[in-house]
C-alpha cells in the first residue's frame, strides 16, 4: 500500500493506517451548498493566458513543502477569497501528528512555472476525528493562502469552485490532481461511485503518489474550468494504492461544519 503523499513528508509524524471498518447506517441527507454564486468570471484572469496548459483549472494548484511540490489544493469560495481545499494527510499528520508547516501554494502550476506566484498556507483546520484517530471518512482539510506584496484575493485571480455536500454518490466529475513526478497536472472525466457509507470513488488512470487533496468537480464550465466539488483525492487509503482508482471521503454535513467553522474565523 502506498500513500498519495510522498513518503518524504510521512517522516514528519507517524502514520497509523486504518483498517476499512465503516458505519453502515446513515439517513438520507439532501444536497446542502455551501457556496453562494461562482465568481463573477470577468475576475479570472488566467482564462487568457497564454502559458496555461488547455486542460488546467486556474483554481486547481501544487501544494509545496521544502521546495517540492506533494499534494494538490484547489481554491473554494469563500468571502474573503482566500480558502483552500485539499485533503486532511495532506495538512496534518493524523493521529499523534500535528499540523505541516512551511507549506506553499501555486495555482495553475505547471512545468515549473507558477503563473500566479506562490501563497503562503496557513489557518489550516481538519475534524477532530482526524487528528484523534485519522478517520478516514473525514479526510478533508481547509486552509487558507496569502501573498505578501498582493492586495488582490486569490479568489479574485484565479476563480473559485463552490462546495457542495450531501450530494449523490454517482455523478460525473472532472478531478485534477499533480503527480508527484510530473511537473503538470493530470486530468480525468469520469462518473463517481458508492465504496461505502462515507467512502466515493471513481476509476481515473495515471493519479499516483502527489495527487492528493485533487478536487472532484462537477458541472465544470468548459470556459472558466470551474464548477462545484464534491470530493477530493483520499480518504479510503488514503486515496488509494492503486494510481488508476482514487477515493474520497463523502462530503457530509462534517465537511459543511468544518467549512464553516474556517470561514466565520474573525
Amino acid at each position: 500500500m502506498y500513500v498519495r503523499r510522498p513518503a518524504v513528508l510521512l517522516t514528519l509524524a507517524a502514520i497509523v493506517l486504518l483498517g476499512a471498518a465503516f458505519v453502515v447506517v446513515v439517513a438520507a441527507r439532501q444536497p446542502q451548498w455551501a457556496g453562494a454564486t461562482t465568481p463573477d468570471t470577468g475576475t479570472v484572469q488566467v482564462a487568457t493566458a497564454p502559458d496555461l496548459p488547455a486542460v488546467s483549472s486556474p483554481a486547481v494548484g501544487a501544494l509545496f513543502a521544502e521546495g517540492a511540490h506533494y499534494c494538490t489544493a484547489s481554491v473554494v469560495h469563500s468571502e474573503r477569497g482566500d480558502l483552500l481545499l485539499t485533503a486532511a494527510h495532506c495538512i496534518h499528520d493524523g493521529e499523534g501528528g500535528g499540523y505541516l508547516t512551511g507549506l506553499t501554494f501555486a495555482p495553475a502550476y505547471h512545468d515549473g512555472v507558477a503563473p500566479f506566484g506562490y501563497w503562503t498556507v496557513s489557518d489550516e483546520l481538519v475534524a477532530p476525528g482526524w487528528t484523534a484517530s485519522s478517520d478516514p471518512d473525514l479526510d478533508v482539510g481547509f486552509a487558507t493562502a496569502h501573498q505578501v506584496g498582493t492586495t488582490k484575493s486569490l479568489e479574485s485571480l484565479v476563480g473559485a469552485n463552490l462546495l457542495a455536500t450531501g450530494t449523490p454518490f454517482e455523478q460525473s466529475i472532472t478531478v485534477t490532481g499533480y503527480p508527484n513526478d510530473s511537473e503538470a497536472p493530470a486530468v480525468c472525466e469520469n462518473t463517481t461511485s458508492k465504496q461505502d457509507t462515507y467512502q466515493l470513488r471513481v476509476d481515473c488512470a495515471g493519479f499516483p503518489t502527489g495527487t492528493s487533496g485533487g478536487p472532484w468537480v462537477t458541472g465544470q464550465n468548459p470556459e472558466t474550468r470551474l464548477g462545484t466539488v464534491i470530493g477530493v483525492i483520499g480518504g479510503f487509503e488514503y486515496g488509494g494504492d492503486d494510481p488508476d482508482t482514487s477515493y474520497s471521503s463523502y462530503f457530509d454535513t462534517d465537511v459543511l461544519a468544518l467549512y464553516r467553522q474556517r470561514t466565520a474565523r474573525t
